[in-house]
């Protein structure tokens, strides 16, 4: 196992990660020879708080998980808007070749899909504000680039981890740790060799709450600093007090300062609510709420056997299709069933499920980050965190 307590990729990819009755069940069918070709789709009957809809996330991972194998997988875009018992995923082949398989599909999409839909929901309540995913220190290190490229294709505006660059194709963002002020000794000192030494290209925003109230911080930062883009705010839940009146304070001070053009920025603790609450912060990073979203429960069912609907209690049997109208996103779940208008507003509907891996190969087009991220927020722009 090695050092850190993480399975390899080939242990994912062999089924060496599943649940042992999975295995069990794969031992029976085999030693009895019972070989039956299924359908299997991947849905949730419900999504975290009520929440209306979720953001799909994981694909890219689904399709090397079954690169290989003699399944074929089919999946809705990533970064789709998906709503309660819709199929995200469809598997169709023996079903002993991806029972052992089940287990780490559902743990790529529901933990991506999670962290998706909750930077979804954030970027939604923040607009045009900047929002930055700055949650990794709170999860296995192991998954830190996971996090962050869920959260980025989710809408955020940057991340904090530095493991993430390469796999999103952008650097990492952030500013500095209470750590350097105190290992510096004072905290005019820490900015100015911070400015001194940071490649000019990084925005200049000292944190301003270390040893005095943020408002006199700020103003200090501000007058050390020439070219300050903004100054974060990041005081610790226990010493917060009224957040609200602290930023309205500190805009307060560098306005009449002549600072107008300083903004402010948020990070600790911060959540939805948070966000609509501080109106005149400029900018969020957002960490645990991201990090440690609720994750998606996908469940994975087959319900359909040698070219027959079957289906266990609370499911519906049968190869399903999910059509999306892409004006105004309704959706229609369909049985043999073809629909080209959308009976909400009469716009063009779309098959959403489409081939990922056919006959062991990647056949889809997978999309690469910001592609992604840009499908997001443009069905953002349709609706609200309430529903359509």
């Amino acid at each position: 196992m090695g050092m850190f307590h993480v399975a390899s990729a080939d242990e994912i990819k062999e089924g060496r990660t599943t649940d042992i009755y999975f295995t069990r069940a794969k031992e029976v069918l085999e030693k009895k020879g019972i070989k039956k070709r299924v359908v299997a789709e991947v849905i949730t009957s419900s999504l975290p708080k009520g929440y209306p809809w979720g953001v799909l996330g994981g694909i890219e991972e689904v399709a090397g998980l079954f690169e290989g194998s003699n399944v074929d997988v089919y999946t809705m875009p990533e970064g789709s808007i998906f709503h309660p018992w819709e199929p995200v995923v469809r598997l169709e082949g023996e079903y002993t070749l991806f029972a052992e398989l089940e287990t780490p599909l559902l743990g790529l999409l529901c933990q991506a899909s999670g962290i998706a839909t909750k930077a979804a929901r954030l970027k939604k309540a923040a607009g045009d504000k900047s929002i930055l995913s700055f949650g990794v220190r709170r999860m296995h290190p192991a998954i830190s680039p996971m996090i962050d490229r869920a959260a980025y294709i989710g809408g955020m505006d940057g991340f904090s981890g530095v493991a993430a660059e390469k796999l999103i194709g952008k650097s990492a963002s952030g500013t500095m740790p209470h750590a350097l002020i105190i290992a510096v000794g004072d905290q005019i000192t820490a900015w100015r060799l911070y400015d001194e030494v940071i490649d000019k290209a990084v925005l200049r925003i000292p944190l301003v709450d270390t040893y005095y109230d943020e408002k006199a911080e700020a103003i200090m930062a501000a007058d050390a600093i020439k070219g300050l883009y903004g100054v974060r705010l990041d005081t610790p839940g226990s010493r917060r007090g009224d957040m609200k009146r602290i930023v309205q304070e500190v805009r307060w001070e560098l306005d009449i300062r002549g600072y107008k053009d300083v903004k402010i920025l948020v990070s600790g603790g911060v959540d939805e609510d948070g966000i609509r609450e501080l109106d005149k912060v400029d900018g969020f990073g957002i960490g645990t709420s991201i990090s440690n979203a609720k994750t998606i429960d996908f469940a994975m069912d087959i319900i359909e056997m040698e070219g027959k609907p079957v289906a266990k209690r609370g499911k519906m049997g049968g190869k399903k299709e999910v059509y999306r109208c892409i004006a105004c996103l309704n959706s229609e779940i369909v049985y043999k069933k073809e629909i080209t208008q959308c009976p909400k507003c009469r716009g063009k509907m779309k098959a959403l499920l489409e081939p990922l891996v056919k006959g062991g190969r990647i056949v889809a087009e997978l999309s690469n980050v910001e592609k992604i991220r840009d499908y997001v927020l443009e069905q953002l722009q349709k609706v609200n965190l309430n529903g359509l």
